[in-house]
């Protein structure tokens, strides 16, 4: 996990939420969870899916519900998530990201906050925006 001993500048924080999303579409969530403080996996990742992959079959009028469980069982879908837009909030410290899946921006962000601990600061989240 990067450390700063100052609050890093925005354009920091983005190079790391952007290497989060690499490591995410490669499916290296265990690396990607390393570089930030990091809450739930399972709930961003099912988030994720339903915002995407989940409304686009709905969007489709696809046949029959995708089971339950089918994002943990094959996570190539991960691979047509971007990061889109950034949007910090007032004090600088929390952002939010807007997800694209397949260049088309879905319902679902991801929130982050560059919070002080000991060292220094880091950078916490994924929570999920609706």
């Amino acid at each position: 996990m990067r450390i700063w001993t100052e609050h890093p500048a925005q354009a920091d924080v983005e190079a790391v939420v952007r290497r989060y999303f690499s490591l995410l579409r490669a499916g290296r969530i265990p690396e990607a969870e390393q570089l930030i403080d990091h809450g739930p996996t399972r709930h961003v990742l099912k988030s994720l899916w339903t915002g995407s992959v989940g409304a686009s079959a709905e969007g489709d009028g696809a046949s029959g519900n995708p089971a339950a469980d089918e994002w943990e069982q094959d996570l190539s879908w991960l691979g047509d998530l971007d990061p889109a837009d950034f949007h910090r909030g007032e004090t600088g410290s929390h952002f939010y990201v807007e997800i694209a899946y397949r260049t088309r921006v879905i319902e679902v962000a991801l929130s982050f906050w560059v919070k002080p601990v000991d060292a220094g600061w880091i950078i916490a989240g994924p929570g999920t925006l609706w």
